[in-house]
């Protein structure tokens, strides 16, 4: 039989929907990034204070996912979602139009807060619309737009920084955001009024907001002022007293805030951890790539951003092929197989020379990321919601989200002391700077590959899923019923 959620033209609507809303949030990780310079010139920011500009999204949107997830099961989706937008295209056009670096790391920060809302609410909405096949081929698109996001980001910053300025890195959003406003209003139903007996968590979401809060800024800090300094030790100790201190709340609360019975299905926590091992190895690597890019082979920002280009096209060729695969291999063939692909183009890529050029140098590890890229994103997504009560949906999404938004800063964090203290030596001992950013670059994309290696490693302990289906049978109540027509 037909899956006909997705052969009808408003479940294709909704789908596209949802999936809009999580390629702008993970585009906005990476879109400033070529951006840094002009920023920088512009409103006189600080070395130091200029990675603020990305971190301050990294740290609210990783630290809020939670809350975002658990508040769009209890106060509705579809209202989540419109509220996340909101504040989501409010605080982008504050970036946009920011006279300071002060003003713009604040407004980085509110609309990572507002992708916190968004995303998690997006993907419970897939979740509570589409059901059996259906399913799988959607949570596959929504899965891709991780990965095309990552790469696409680079591309579309290089192309609007060199191009209109950085400004229009931010502006752009504004008539994204409101089209998915209408959009929203339009397909997906009105909340329905949640259970007046229910009670928020407020200690519990107080606890875990600050523990990963603080424990996102201090390994984003950790390559600036060191690991070993009584700063960042005290606050990454805090941090997990913090969430330890949250756990033991959720343990004795009648309502908890994050349920730990969740983590009791079956195939969820492998699969979270594959994410954060797996986006964080290719977020790291994309970032010391385009260092490498504009510092040692002089690309410009659009040669930069364009050498992305070929990733994306891939991804989304692999992502449709492994989306159809799922229901007949399940899930943990292609996880391992396409991690060791993965890995194996960033060990490639890891080779980089110092008088390297794009097509024999890069192009060929990227395809060969990308390949690995695209299955192996799109098919954790799909383990990561296997199994998933639907009034539960929300939180599941957060923690994904969550676990890709941590696996970001940890991976920096790693791979930014290892390029650093190998440049560095490599310098002292009178290497010339180009061979020895080439060599401090290298070994953070090797980093990378060793991460995404281990997302294989995981994989083989994982369960093996095939379809996604739902415990106790989930209604689609936040969408228009989809019919095949």
């Amino acid at each position: 039989m037909s899956d006909p959620a997705l052969s009808i033209r408003h479940g294709i609507k909704i789908l596209l929907l949802v999936c809009v809303v999580q390629f702008m949030d993970v585009v906005d990780t990476a879109i400033l990034n070529v951006a840094l310079p002009s920023i920088e010139r512009d409103l006189s920011f600080t070395q130091q204070n200029l990675q603020w500009v990305i971190s301050g999204y990294l740290v609210s949107y990783g630290g809020f996912l939670l809350l975002g997830g658990r508040a769009s099961d209890l106060l509705g989706r579809r209202r989540m979602l419109v509220t996340g937008t909101a504040l989501f295209a409010v605080f982008s056009l504050c970036g946009a139009l920011a006279p300071t670096s002060q003003t713009l790391v604040v407004a980085r920060v509110a609309q990572g807060l507002g992708a916190a809302i968004m995303a998690p609410a997006g993907l419970s909405i897939l979740m509570t619309t589409f059901h059996g096949p259906a399913r799988n081929k959607a949570l596959g698109a929504w899965g891709a737009m991780s990965a095309l996001g990552a790469a696409a980001g680079i591309f579309f910053g290089g192309v609007l920084s060199e191009g209109p300025g950085w400004r229009w890195v931010l502006l752009v959003n504004l008539p994204i955001c409101a089209a998915l406003l209408v959009a929203a209003m339009r397909l997906l139903r009105p909340d329905q009024r949640g259970d007046r007996r229910a009670r928020f968590d407020l200690v519990g979401a107080v606890l875990v907001t600050g523990g990963m809060l603080l424990g996102l800024h201090a390994l984003i800090e950790a390559p600036v002022r060191g690991w070993g300094t009584p700063r960042n030790i005290g606050e990454l100790v805090t941090s997990a007293l913090l969430l330890a201190a949250f756990v033991a709340n959720e343990m004795r609360v009648a309502q908890p805030l994050f349920p730990l019975t969740l983590l009791r299905i079956r195939g969820i926590a492998a699969a979270d951890l594959i994410q954060l091992a797996a986006f964080g190895g290719f977020t790291g690597s994309f970032f010391f790539l385009t260092l490498y890019m504009q510092n040692v082979l002089r690309f410009s920002p659009i040669q930069s951003g364009s050498a992305y280009l070929p990733v994306t096209a891939v991804i989304m060729v692999t992502a449709g092929i492994c989306s159809a695969l799922i229901g007949r291999t399940g899930t943990r063939p292609i996880i391992v197989v396409s991690a060791v692909v993965a890995s194996g183009g960033m060990y490639l890529l890891s080779r980089i020379p110092t008088d390297g050029s794009y097509i024999p140098d890069l192009l060929p590890g990227l395809l060969v990321m990308g390949v690995g890229l695209g299955a192996l994103l799109v098919t954790v997504t799909s383990a990561a919601n296997a199994g998933v009560p639907g009034d539960k949906a929300g939180l599941a999404a957060g923690l994904l989200n969550t676990s890709q938004q941590i696996g970001t800063a940890l991976a920096i964090a790693i791979f930014s002391a290892l390029a650093t203290n190998r440049t560095d030596h490599l310098i002292t001992t009178g290497t010339a700077p180009p061979d020895a950013l080439t060599a401090g670059f290298s070994r953070a994309v090797l980093a990378g590959a060793v991460f995404v290696a281990v997302a294989a490693v995981i994989g083989l302990l994982a369960p093996n899923t095939r379809t996604v289906t739902t415990m106790a049978g989930v209604a689609a109540e936040d969408a228009e019923p989809v019919r095949a027509g």
